[in-house]
């Protein structure tokens, strides 16, 4: 608490003219590009590696970057939600999905989770099985990873489904009005990878996989 107090009290004695006009700006409304879905996890911090202002993402943080399909029961509508205020409301063009290397919640999947010990997450992690499951059936992406971090890619891929899945996401990508992108960050190596379909495999994002994501 002590750090974020203090945080807090540096960032007022640090902020420009311009972050002030910056924040006035955003007072009167949001219009963000991009949906980001990213895992909980305290060492993820879209806004440090995307290098963006606020305002820039709309974000969506839960355990294991999770989204439950179409299907799922209303209880767990929450990201639901979110997927049809950034699209209806926000207008957003693009949908991330951005797991991470050594993710707890891939790891609880992977080992379970201590009976009676925390029935909620068990209950959210089931959206997570099927890509444990994929992994065991033989889907790797990479196989110099390990076993937990193969699933926490195939994971992303898997998200990207169960976000397609939502009926006004499946028309406006079939109009070309939005993309639905899989990023993966290695928390070690600070570096942040994308999937590319054509090769089967996240591809790590510099320069020029830049220019070829931004040709697209």
């Amino acid at each position: 608490m002590k750090k974020l107090i203090q945080g807090i009290v540096d960032f007022r004695k640090n902020l420009t003219q311009d972050k002030r006009e910056l924040f006035a700006k955003l007072a009167l409304g949001q219009k963000p590009d991009s949906l980001f879905i990213a895992c909980s996890d305290s060492r993820v911090v879209p806004n440090l590696f995307a290098s963006t202002n606020p305002g820039d993402l709309f974000v969506l943080r839960n355990i294991g970057n999770l989204i439950p399909p179409v299907t799922a029961p209303l209880q767990d509508n929450s990201a639901s939600a979110v997927l049809e205020f950034s699209v209806f409301t926000l207008g957003v063009k693009d949908i991330i999905v951005c797991g991470h290397s050594e993710c707890g919640a891939i790891q609880a999947l992977v080992e379970g989770v201590e009976a009676g010990c925390c029935p909620h997450v068990s209950s959210w992690l089931k959206y997570g099985e099927e890509s444990v499951e994929l992994v065991k059936k033989g889907l790797i992406l990479d196989p110099k990873l390990s076993k937990h971090n193969q699933i926490s890619q195939v994971n992303v891929l898997q998200q990207m489904e169960h976000v397609k899945s939502y009926p006004f996401i499946e028309e406006r990508i079939k109009q070309k009005k939005l993309r639905v992108h899989g990023w993966w960050f290695d928390i070690a190596q600070a570096d942040v990878y994308c999937y590319e379909p054509s090769v089967n495999k996240f591809v790590l994002i510099d320069e020029n996989e830049a220019k070829m994501i931004l040709e697209r």
